[in-house]
Parts: structure tokens; C-alpha cells; sequence
């Protein structure tokens, strides 16, 4: 019998094959008498009964803890990320821009908002924002949280439309200067939109990351699901059930987003695709001046 090899490496014979057959079946007895072990001891202590779980039967229970927190995570998150998608335009348009000046600053402010954690970030905000009465105190942690995102993720999203734009034919460039494009007339209407295409999973991936890490304004005191879950744990008395409700949510949330991002991908390929590889480059458009 012939044996077919991959790239990586050779095709298992029937004794590796033998071999690997019984590691798996061993590892997967192995998984579940793990699991078994784990639901047999939350049983025993009384995490797995159906009193714990009954107070996420109970409307009052979403309408004081869940609903609020998911819309706290929601408020955060998209605004977040509405602006960190601005500031990253922004800052990775001006990485690439023809002054030295505009490449050092925007390139400074990448690389240190890109190496400091959300959570210093947060803190930083809210102290900052406390001490000179930049917010009113009411909104303060809401402000925090929504800065700290923004600066990450942009500076994150900043260096993903870099490397697209980058990635792009050079024909792309020389055709737009061919017919008098400027270079900010050549970003907007030629580059951009195509980076923004290639690097759409990416960017729904750093999305995701904002949504997630919303759950640090716990540490200021915002109200977002998870700080909600942990509160209607400490009432109730059932931190696992809420723990696992609050994973299910934030799953939820996740997935939705990225479905949502998955079918505006597919509509700007299948958009593409029609109307050629291309975008259409508008002869029209003002040349730019030779003299100047």
C-alpha cells in the first residue's frame, strides 16, 4: 500500500497509526473523567442545583443587574471602538505621510500607547480626568474606560491599515500620480478603502479584543456585565451560575460581532468582485499642481 505524504511530514504507517488511535482515545478518558470529576465536586457543594440558577428565571434579576451591565458593555465598547477606528485612520495614514515630522509624531504615539496596558491606561484616565474636572464625576469611569480603548486599539488598528496599505500593489500609487491624484486624494479614494478591505479580519478581531476588554472597567467601578454578574452573585449567593451566565453573554456578543463583521466583508469582496479588482478612478478629479 502506497502512503501519501504531506508537506510537514511523512503519512503515519499502521504502527504509528495504532499509536496515535490509542493516545487520542487515552486523552479523550482522560478529558472526561476530568469533567466528570469537576461537575461530580460543584454538585457536592451545592453549585449545581437548580436553586442557584433560579433567580436568571426571575425578571427583576436582568432589569437590575444583567441589562444594565450589557448596556454599560455596549455604550463602551462601540463608542471605543467608533473612535479608536478614527484615531488608528489617523495615526497609520500619518506613518506613511511624505513630512518627517507627521511620521516621528504619529509613529511616537503607536508605539506607547501600543506597549502600555488598558488597565494603566484606564487608571491613568481616571485620575487624570478627576484631578482637573476634565468629565463630570458621574460619567468619570464611563470616560476612562472609553479613553483607555480608544488609545490601545487605535494605536493597534493604526499599524494594521499600515501594513495593508503597504501591502497594496505599487501600481495602485503610480497609477493615481499618473492622473494627478494628491497623496491624501490617492489615501482616501484608492488605498484606504482597499486595506481596509484586506485587513477587515483583522480589524474585527481587535473589535472583539475592545468588547473584551471592556470588562477592566470593573476595576474603576463602571457597571459593565461582568461587575453586574459579580453583583448579582454576591446577592443571590451564586457566583458560579452568574460566572457562566456572564460567559454566555459575552460568547453571544462576540459571536454576533462577528457575524455582523463576516457578512460586510463578504458584501465589499462581492462588491468588488462586480465592479472589478480596482476602484474606479475618477478622471475628473482635480489634477494636482505641477508647479507647486
Amino acid at each position: 500500500m502506497s502512503q501519501q505524504a504531506t508537506v510537514l511530514y511523512d503519512a503515519p504507517g499502521p504502527r504509528a497509526g495504532t499509536r496515535n488511535m490509542i493516545s487520542t482515545v487515552v486523552f479523550l478518558a482522560l478529558l472526561v473523567a476530568v469533567i466528570v470529576y469537576i461537575v461530580m465536586a460543584l454538585n457536592d457543594n451545592g453549585q449545581l442545583t437548580s436553586e442557584k440558577w433560579e433567580p436568571f428565571t426571575q425578571a427583576g434579576t436582568w432589569t437590575t443587574w444583567i441589562l444594565p451591565g450589557i448596556l454599560g458593555t455596549l455604550k463602551a465598547a462601540v463608542l471605543s471602538v467608533v473612535f479608536a477606528l478614527v484615531l488608528g485612520a489617523v495615526l497609520g495614514v500619518g506613518r506613511l505621510s511624505d513630512h518627517a515630522w507627521v511620521r516621528k509624531v504619529s509613529g511616537v504615539l503607536v508605539e506607547v500607547f501600543r506597549a502600555i496596558p488598558v488597565l494603566i491606561l484606564i487608571y491613568f484616565a481616571y485620575y487624570f480626568f478627576a484631578a482637573y474636572a476634565v468629565v463630570p464625576s458621574s460619567q468619570l469611569a464611563f470616560a476612562a474606560v472609553v479613553f483607555g480603548l480608544t488609545f490601545y486599539n487605535g494605536s493597534v488598528i493604526a499599524e494594521i491599515l499600515r501594513a495593508g496599505i503597504e501591502s497594496l500593489p505599487k501600481g495602485q500609487s503610480e497609477a493615481a500620480k499618473s492622473i494627478g491624484m494628491r497623496k491624501s486624494q490617492m489615501m482616501r479614494l484608492i488605498l484606504l478603502p482597499q486595506a481596509v478591505t484586506a485587513m477587515l479580519p483583522a480589524l474585527v478581531s481587535q473589535m472583539v479584543i475592545a468588547l473584551k476588554d471592556s470588562a477592566l472597567g470593573y476595576a474603576i467601578g463602571y457597571i459593565e456585565v461582568v461587575r453586574s454578574g459579580q453583583k448579582a452573585a454576591s446577592y443571590f449567593g451564586n457566583y458560579l451560575p452568574s460566572l457562566i451566565v456572564v460567559a454566555v453573554i459575552m460568547i453571544v456578543l462576540n459571536f454576533a460581532l462577528t457575524t455582523l463583521a463576516r457578512r460586510m466583508e463578504r458584501r465589499l469582496r462581492e462588491g468588488k468582485r462586480k465592479s472589478g479588482k480596482l476602484p474606479a478612478i475618477d478622471a475628473d478629479a482635480p489634477k494636482a499642481d505641477v508647479g507647486g
